[in-house]
Formats: structure tokens, sequence, C-alpha cells
């Protein structure tokens, strides 16, 4: 609904980089099944087809017909670049079972992303801290999961910054984009965000983050204007025009005030409140948006269903689509409920069991893991 864009300088820290692991695409997968509940064994060799390839994994349909999610997290990037992995390629893959997405990402996969120069006494803290988190995150302890976050920061910050080299003034204005709309910065506010960029980068090399949060602040407030140029807020006609909704001329006027002021709460960064309008107009507008098809809801599943379910399942469905349509939310969520209880069988059926990979052959190339 709203576009936000930000830019920030933050060093990204190993931490940073350590902790982003534990939420591997979940978007995009499935469910994994507990190792109970599948026949694999914890050694195997799998065979079949890429069906999708995201940044550290794939994800791949056996010929056995089962769905594969693939960690390549133990290979070197090079060796990942060279497999060219493309969705579509014939690929067989050895590796061990693991029961959860955040297994994939060992301290030895953790480590890939520390500088060279840390020190043995260092790196034996952080793996202990490393263990700690992992604990602490299966036990959803995130309280004290935050307190080992920033004890890791304290250790690796260190590393990055001795090694840091920011990017040029120049250059961080120029990855704006401005010059692509032809916006030109104002001689003197060039110059005062030019000496502003400049103490950031000290505060940030001597640790000082809250002063450094400080100028980035005052950064922004002086680019401010130039952004709102470069990304100038899609206007209530735009939105509409764009929706293609046959909205009655009568709700109109509500609309386009309650559109106006979600934006001026975004401007403001008013967020509980930006919240709110965003769902009071997305609510009103709900009855006017022209629901899927059948067909293309169906087509969103990857996997084939029987006729008779299909039959039970189109039935059910346009009847909660009227239902939502009439506003009648507690009879819709009846209907939902009915399908989701006829799904959940080829759900189960579908789920990707988890393989860490050691060894993949592809394109007639063998590749094996630098990471036991």
């Amino acid at each position: 609904m709203k576009k936000t864009t930000k830019k920030s300088w933050m060093i990204v820290s190993a931490l940073s980089i350590g902790m982003a692991v534990f939420t591997p695409h979940q978007a995009e997968a499935t469910t994994a099944k507990p190792t109970n509940e599948i026949t694999v064994k914890a050694e195997q060799q799998i065979k079949g087809t890429i069906k999708s390839v995201l940044e550290d994994s794939i994800t791949i349909k056996g010929k056995d017909g089962k769905n594969y999610y693939i960690g390549i997290q133990k290979f070197s990037d090079e060796q990942i670049a060279k497999m060219k992995l493309v969705e579509g390629q014939e690929i067989s893959v050895e590796g061990s079972l693991v029961e959860d997405y955040s297994d994939f990402y060992t301290f030895d996969v953790y480590k890939k992303s520390l500088p060279k120069e840390i020190t043995k006494e260092d790196l034996a803290k952080l793996e202990k801290m490393f263990n700690q988190m992992k604990k602490l995150e299966k036990g959803e302890k995130y309280d004290e999961l935050d307190k080992i976050i920033i004890g890791m920061d304290k250790i690796i910050k260190p590393y990055f910054l001795a090694s840091w080299v920011p990017e040029s003034f120049e250059k961080v204005l120029e990855d704006y984009g401005f010059s692509d709309k032809n916006i030109v910065i104002k001689e003197n506010d060039k110059k005062q965000l030019k000496d502003i960029y400049q103490q950031w980068i000290k505060l940030q090399k001597s640790g000082k983050e809250e002063k450094a949060q400080e100028k980035f602040d005052e950064f922004q407030k002086i680019l401010q204007p130039y952004l709102d140029a470069l990304y100038p807020p899609v206007t209530f006609e735009q939105y509409i025009s764009d929706m293609e909704l046959n909205i009655p001329a009568e709700a109109m006027p509500k609309l386009k005030t309650i559109y106006k002021d979600a934006q001026k709460a975004d401007k403001e960064k008013n967020d509980q409140l930006s919240e709110k309008l965003w769902n009071d107009f997305n609510e009103m507008i709900n009855p006017y948006t022209k629901p899927l098809s059948f067909e293309d809801y169906l087509s969103n599943f990857d996997f084939e269903i029987k006729a008779t379910d299909k039959k039970q399942l189109k039935k059910l469905y346009e009847e909660a689509i009227a239902l939502d349509k009439k506003g009648d939310s507690e009879k819709s969520s009846e209907k939902w409920a009915a399908i989701d209880k006829i799904l959940k069988p080829y759900y189960e059926a579908n789920k990707e069991i988890l393989i860490s990979a050691s060894k993949v052959t592809i394109n007639g190339k063998v590749y094996l893991t630098q990471h036991k």
C-alpha cells in the first residue's frame, strides 16, 4: 500500500549478517516435516529438477515426487557462482537431513561472514555465544537473545570498523538516483550534507552510535525535500485508477480523506496512526476489489488436487468470496476454514524436506563442501 524509501550508510556488522541467516527465505518455503514423519535416510542422494534458486539455497522437485529445500550454505560463494544454478536444471545432491530451517546455519557457516583478522580468543567467545543464541532462539527467549546479540556485536564491530572504507560523499548522493530525474541539489545544501556526512563517519569510527544517528537524522532532514521530489506521493486519483475498482461516487470523498490522512501520518512517522488509517482504507475498498477467479486461486498451489475435492473447493470458494463481499466475516470465516480442512492433507503431503548439502553434481561437475 505505502512505499517507504530509506537510504542508510549503517555498517553491516558480522552479527547482522549472522542473524539474517536465521530467517532463510521462509516466506517462500513451506514448513518442514519433522524427522519422525518422513521416510528418508539421514544421509542420502537426491536427484531432481531445480524449482527455484535463492541466495544460499535451492528448492528441488525430486524424481521421487517429493519436494526438497536444499541448503548450500556450506559451499563458498565462488563454488555457488560456478554452479550457475538455474530453474529447470537437472541436479544431484548428497547431504544430511535437518529438522528446522535454522539448523542450516552452523557456526562454521556463520564464520564465513567474519573478518579474517578476528583472534582465536574472540572466535571462541563468539562460538560459545552463537550456540547460546541458537538455544535461546529455539526456546523463543527473545529478551535473553537480545542480550547475546548485543554482546556479540561488541566483539565484532571493532574488527569491521578497523577495515571499514566508507563510500565517498559523491557516491552516496549518486546512489540516491537524483540525476535520473534531473534533480539538482543546491550548492549550499550539498556543502552542509557533505560536512554532516564526514562528521557521521568520524562518529561511527569512534563508536559513538547515538551521536552518529543524530547526524544521520540531520542529513535526512536536509535531503527530504529532494527525496519528496524523487519519489512524489501517489495521488488518490492515481492510486484508485491503478486499482481498477468500481467504487461508487458517494464513497470517494471519505476514501480520499482517509488516504490523504494516512499519507500524512506516514510523513510524520506516526506508525500507529498510519497502520490504523491504512487498515481502515483497505476495509473500505475491499468490497469493491475484484476477487481472484477460482482457477487463478488454484494456480497458487504447487500440487494436483483430486477432481472431487476441486469441485467441493470451488463451491466453498465462491460462497466465501460472496460472503466477504457482503461483509459477513463470521460466515465467510467458516467457509475458509472448510477450505483449509480440505487442503490440509495436500499441504502435509507436499511439505519440503530439508537437506543440508555436502555434495552437488550439476552440468557434469562435482562440488564438495568446504565445511563439514
